[in-house]
């Protein structure tokens, strides 16, 4: 669930239902912006940087902390707008399909509390393949290999 969002200053209110608020070096925006773009979802993105507006409106919504990203979703009532605070990308698309479910790209098929894909899971089980193909077993990174002195 997402807290009640107040809405965003004069000026930042874009056209589509999602707004996320970003800067630029953050990591966790950039995995978020990219995994939102290729859902095809329509958002607007607002730099904290350049708006210090934005980063009040952040503060605001992140218990003082400029914690990005920060997402605002809004529907056709405004008064149901959400704020959520460094969300994945599964729960910005649910929160979308439970308030502003015509934001959602044609043809997603995504609905709210439907399981999304299990990128972790694959992406595990793809490593432990490749450690077996190239023979590896044990504790990864520093430690006593096996027959190693004590």
């Amino acid at each position: 669930m997402g807290r009640p969002a107040i809405p965003l200053p004069e000026g930042l209110e874009g056209d589509a239902a999602v707004t996320v608020l970003w800067r630029p070096g953050c990591p966790f925006c950039a995995l978020l912006l990219r995994r939102l773009e290729r859902t095809g979802l329509a958002f607007d993105r607002v730099d904290i940087w350049d708006e210090p507006d934005a980063a009040a409106w952040v503060r605001a919504h992140a218990d003082g902390n400029e914690t990005v990203p920060t997402v605002r979703i809004a529907g056709a009532d405004p008064g149901l707008a959400v704020a959520l605070v460094n969300p994945t990308a599964t729960h910005v698309l649910d929160t979308v399909a439970r308030i502003a479910p015509g934001s959602l790209p044609a043809g997603s098929g995504h609905q709210a509390g439907a399981p999304g894909p299990l990128p972790v899971l694959s992406t595990l089980v793809a490593r432990a393949r490749l450690r077996l193909r190239l023979g590896l077993r044990g504790r990864r990174g520093r430690g006593r290999g096996p027959g190693a002195p004590r």
